[in-house]
């Protein structure tokens, strides 16, 4: 019988975000992205080096202490083409201690689209395209092929455990919703319905969120959460299965949760603490899939996400604006391919991160919280206003292209 064990999949991304965007900058200025001012958190280099410092840099030696000391320790990872690219430019050092870490053979890292976007419910074929540019950049900068799938927030379906299988992935990611898994537990391997070859691993978002969301929250009725009560909590989770999916941003440790609130000595006491036991281990996402056969079928008909108490798309999708947002920029989708124009069609997809849309999210009470903190703009109609203007300007650009015999539209 194979050891109890546990999944830590963590998601590295960060957005491309639109700068202050006006009216008198469409077709004056094609540059949506780069803010003039650095004292604001529109501004990406500056996102960027303030995350690297706070959670990539402090994160990553201690996941590479971690696997030295711990011949079981594994971990997986989502990493975004964009986060990719901004690491380039502006953390190096950020991108080869991943490198350092994949190069372990115990950090597995897993597909996604490129751009982090929701393109599989607008075009099936740009969002093909992206997950084949996101296997390309992996392949070029680790030198790992990808072979488990996420998609964008774990926006998952039946249809899409389709795809991934007719596509040749060997595992998905998604939420373990209550309302789906009725009275299962998300702690087993799973096959999506009506699939052939491909399995299923679910979050368990409580034990999850207790670190994602509620680990620095002094008013949670379990502040301050040890490491010895974490391991109980995972140990009585796992009592009559054989494993826990603990999937979270990779920002939980030191940009979601501050480093003082002591939330990288917590990870790796309760690393230790998990290992000290010889039944217990830690599984990359392939070797979860490949240690245990599917404790049955399950089947999501309706889009599950992990965000927001709905877990639907309404964190994107919930207004007028936002609808409108992407159905403008997806409208451009043809044009904008068959021009040809490289630079074009960069921005055209940096503007599908689905982040853009989040910070339009017009929620109240606990989750609107959530979407102001992320949010780098005054208000949700800010972000809209900035985002329209550049799509305008997209159009701009493609009109510009055919009046100078670049484009037939």
């Amino acid at each position: 019988m194979s050891k109890k064990g546990v999944v830590l999949y963590l998601h590295v991304h960060q957005p491309l975000r639109v700068r202050s965007y006006t009216v008198f900058d469409v077709a004056a200025n094609h540059d949506y992205f780069n803010e003039s001012s650095y004292d604001t958190d529109r501004n990406n280099e500056k996102v960027m080096r303030k995350v690297a410092d706070k959670s990539y840099r402090p994160m990553n030696s201690l996941l590479e202490r971690l696997l030295a000391e711990n011949p079981n320790f594994r971990v997986s990872l989502s990493i975004t083409g964009t986060f990719i690219e901004q690491a380039e430019q502006w953390a190096p050092d950020v991108l080869e201690s991943f490198k350092r870490l994949v190069d372990t053979g115990r950090v597995e890292i897993v597909a996604e689209t490129y751009y982090h976007s929701l393109a599989f419910f607008y075009s099936r074929e740009e969002f093909e395209r992206q997950v084949r540019a996101h296997q390309a950049k992996i392949r070029e900068v680790f030198g790992v092929e990808t072979r488990v799938f996420r998609n964008t927030e774990l926006a998952y379906n039946d249809q899409l455990a389709k795809w991934a299988d007719d596509f040749g992935f060997k595992g998905i990611l998604a939420e373990g919703w209550d309302p789906i898994l009725g009275w299962r537990s998300p702690n087993y391997v799973y096959k999506p319905v009506a699939t052939k070859n491909i399995a299923l691993l679910l979050k368990n978002y409580r034990l999850s969120d207790d670190l994602a969301f509620r680990f620095g929250n002094r008013a949670w009725k379990e502040w301050p959460l040890t490491a010895e009560k974490y391991n109980e909590w995972v140990k009585a989770s796992v009592a009559d299965s054989q494993l826990v999916n603990l999937f979270m941003d990779y920002e939980t440790f030191g940009e979601h949760q501050w480093e003082d609130t002591g939330i990288f000595d917590f990870f790796g006491e309760w690393v230790n603490r998990w290992l000290k036991d010889q039944e217990h281990t830690f599984y990359t996402v392939s070797e979860a899939i490949s240690a245990n056969q599917p404790a049955g079928d399950i089947s999501m008909p309706e889009t599950v996400t992990w965000a927001d108490t709905e877990r639907d798309l309404t964190a994107w999708l919930g207004n007028a604006m936002q609808h409108e947002a992407l159905g403008h920029l997806y409208a451009l989708e043809d044009n904008i391919l068959r021009s040809g124009d490289d630079s074009l069609i960069a921005d055209w997809r940096r503007l599908q991160t689905s982040d853009h849309v989040y910070y339009m999210c017009t929620k109240w009470f606990t989750d609107g919280d959530v979407h102001a903190y992320f949010s780098p703009y005054e208000s949700p109609y800010d972000a809209f206003l900035y985002f329209i203007n550049a799509v305008r300007d997209l159009r701009y650009r493609l009109h510009e292209d055919h009046h100078s015999g670049g484009l037939n539209v």
